[in-house]
């Protein structure tokens, strides 16, 4: 159902249900000399378990979990919506969703069947407009301020993007239109699964003053627990609060959190989006403390970058040493260097000598990780792919 997010009480509350072309229309928010944009952030719902429920009739409507294996160190990757009301989550630990859900069906991912319905949808928002940035494999930014279809309005589009989506894979996606990436993203998010909901830029204001805090994308728990501290309970709260106070408060975020209390996101949609990092992580089946194994493995897993490095012409400066110890307290360790590399065995030094800075040896790890970062990156690293993790074999 088509939900037009106007002036209310609560940010899931009293919504108007009209359907009408939605046509953006200039208001008191907009900079003068700019025209508004039409932004649709499309998000697929529950993706990967959608995808398995999909191929396989037995899992539909049942707790379904993609991930590795409740018996061993497996990790969720996705869980399916009837999952998600026992508080199965993404990332948590396989062994603590078999508790909270006993009867669930865990299932090994398949990523290239992800990475082919992902390609699939693709194509379906390049017969709109070429400006698409995808973000991973089930969620993108289009802008279609100007459509290759010549169609005047975002919802309209956003609503046929969902209808091939669904005709074409058999799977739903929500949506949200407005008039930044921003507010785009929140509304994909206010109607799920299956939804599409607008946030016109005449109510934008109004509703970001009622949003709670820990509903502004970007975010995060810790950032979340710091504002509330601070009294910032609400966009109203954070909206009063001057840009250099923030910035003390918050470092260079502070300057985002000023801009968007007030709606404005001024960042474009880049359809090459250029990779940010490069890296690897593994998961223990067992915790490790053998400081010769993991020595050897930090010269496996710095080989395995290397190879993904020079595959995309790429060399970076920035390496960062990722440690997560049996409590799965998780730290990272980092350094820049003065040239670009992409040698395996200085990579590996380095990681070696940031290991240093951590309990590893004296303390259990489950998890280590690298990642080559600040990258010479052009043309070569468009549009990173999804972190697979590595998940156990099940027996």
């Amino acid at each position: 159902m088509l939900k037009f997010v106007l002036p209310f009480s609560g940010v899931k509350g009293n919504k108007f249900f009209f359907f009408y072309p939605y046509k953006m229309r200039k208001s008191s928010s907009s900079q003068k000399g700019h025209s508004i944009r039409k932004i649709i952030h499309v998000d697929m719902d529950a993706f990967y378990a959608s995808v398995e429920q999909r191929d396989h009739p037995g899992y539909r409507n049942k707790p379904l979990v993609v991930g590795g294996s409740p018996q061993g160190r497996g990790v969720v990757a996705a869980a399916s919506y009837e999952a998600r009301k026992f508080g199965i989550h993404s990332a948590m630990p396989a062994s603590r969703a078999v508790k909270l859900c006993p009867s669930a069906i865990f299932v090994k991912p398949r990523f290239d069947v992800y990475r082919e319905v992902s390609q699939q949808i693709r194509e379906i928002f390049f017969e709109y407009t070429e400006l698409v940035e995808p973000l991973s494999l089930d969620e993108a930014y289009l802008d279609v301020t100007e459509n290759l279809k010549g169609i005047p309005s975002a919802t309209l589009i956003a609503r046929d993007i969902r209808k091939r989506i669904k005709e074409e894979t058999g799977l739903t996606a929500s949506a949200g239109v407005s008039s930044n990436k921003f507010l785009a993203k929140i509304a994909s998010d206010l109607d799920k699964p299956d939804g599409l909901s607008v946030i016109t830029p005449d109510e934008s204001v109004q509703f970001i003053e009622q949003l709670a805090i820990g509903d502004f994308y970007g975010v995060g728990k810790a950032t979340q627990k710091k504002m509330i501290s601070l009294g910032i309970k609400t966009g109203a709260d954070l909206k009063k609060w001057d840009e250099i106070d923030l910035v003390k408060q918050f470092g260079k975020s502070g300057h985002h959190y000023y801009r968007i209390a007030r709606g404005i996101d001024n960042r474009e949609v880049k359809p090459n989006r250029i990779r940010k990092s490069i890296g690897k992580e593994r998961t223990f089946s067992d915790d490790i403390s053998d400081l010769e194994w993991i020595m050897n493995f930090l010269d496996d897993l710095s080989e395995k970058i290397a190879a993904s490095m020079m595959k995309l012409d790429a060399s970076g400066k920035t390496i960062t040493l990722k440690a997560r110890y049996k409590n799965f307290e998780t730290v990272t360790r980092s350094t820049t260097l003065h040239h670009f590399t992409n040698d395996p065995k200085e990579i590996s030094g380095v990681a070696k000598t940031l290991l240093k800075e951590t309990e590893t040896g004296e303390r259990e790890v489950r998890l280590l990780g690298i990642s080559v970062s600040s990258l010479n990156l052009t043309e070569g690293g468009i549009i990173g792919e999804q972190l697979e993790i590595p998940f156990r074999e099940f027996n």
